[in-house]
């Protein structure tokens, strides 16, 4: 049997994108091709809508802006807006079978939409599907991209609704990347709902763990501590520039630190003229 072509899309904050984030585009491509089962054509990036909520969330114009640097130079990982451009929050389900749609009537011409879709609508399916208009089409699924901590969150309860863990599991099915410490074959044992589609669900090892947190890094660049190599430059720089975060470079820091101490120095230094004077007087 042909593997089953795939597009691997990931939901999120990326509230700042990280290295981490592209790696597991990466860690998953290489797992699934390794099976043989399937073929990755493409990755989306699906950036949550400003309404989502989130403590410390910056705007979706400088999530997306920031993504956009990320992946300036990357082949197949694509940044999807429509997300950010809705009204409100979307839920994941709703999110997943809207580029699933958008795909299968761009793949079939479905209502002529080649002709008639906004071309930054369709800019995420990958350019060697959109060149290749008129060519006989298989078709395409959009899987979900997530860590450990997602597939741990169905647990939750009240966070999702069955329905949704139904349609995004049934339907499309997982790409799980481990996180050091995460045993998600145990979660899956323990869930009736997961157990009945794991058949879906493609869990892909990370075995050189990098615990890179978003949450983390903002801290470290409130604080001014150095966030070079977890982050793109380019969007580090992104983040410096337009003051994100309460950014603050190290070599601020650094400055504030040399002006502190100069003028500790400065007062030290009256404070011990005025005591010398005080003292000659108190003899003469």
């Amino acid at each position: 049997m042909a593997p089953t072509k795939v597009i691997l899309l990931s939901c999120g904050s990326y509230n700042p994108p990280t290295n981490m984030h592209l790696r597991m585009f990466e860690i998953a491509r290489d797992h699934l091709h390794k099976m043989g089962s399937h073929i990755v054509i493409g990755g989306v990036i699906s950036p949550v809508h400003d309404g989502y909520g989130k403590k410390e969330l910056t705007s979706a114009t400088h999530r997306c802006a920031m993504l956009r640097l990320a992946l300036h130079n990357n082949d197949w990982i694509r940044l999807s807006d429509w997300e950010t451009k809705r009204e409100g929050w979307t839920k994941t389900r709703v999110t997943i079978q809207h580029h699933q749609n958008l795909l299968n009537s761009w793949l079939f011409d479905t209502h002529d939409i080649k002709h008639h879709s906004e071309i930054e609508d369709m800019d995420w399916i990958p350019a060697n599907v959109r060149k290749d208009a008129n060519a006989e089409q298989n078709p395409i699924q959009v899987k979900l991209l997530c860590g450990a901590d997602l597939l741990e969150s169905f647990g939750t309860p009240g966070l999702w609704a069955e329905e949704d863990i139904d349609a995004i599991v049934g339907q499309h099915g997982l790409v799980v990347v481990t996180r050091e410490g995460s045993n998600p074959n145990r979660f899956i044992y323990d869930s009736d709902v997961l157990t009945k589609y794991m058949h879906n669900i493609i869990i892909v090892t990370e075995w050189i763990t990098n615990e890179i947190s978003s949450t983390k890094i903002r801290r470290a660049l409130r604080r001014g501590e150095s966030a070079k190599y977890l982050l793109h430059d380019s969007v580090l720089d992104y983040i410096y520039k337009h003051g994100i975060y309460d950014a603050k470079r190290s070599s601020a820091i650094l400055q504030e630190n040399c002006v502190f101490f100069h003028a500790a120095k400065y007062h030290r230094t009256q404070k011990e003229r005025q005591n010398l004077h005080a003292f000659c007087k108190t003899t003469s």
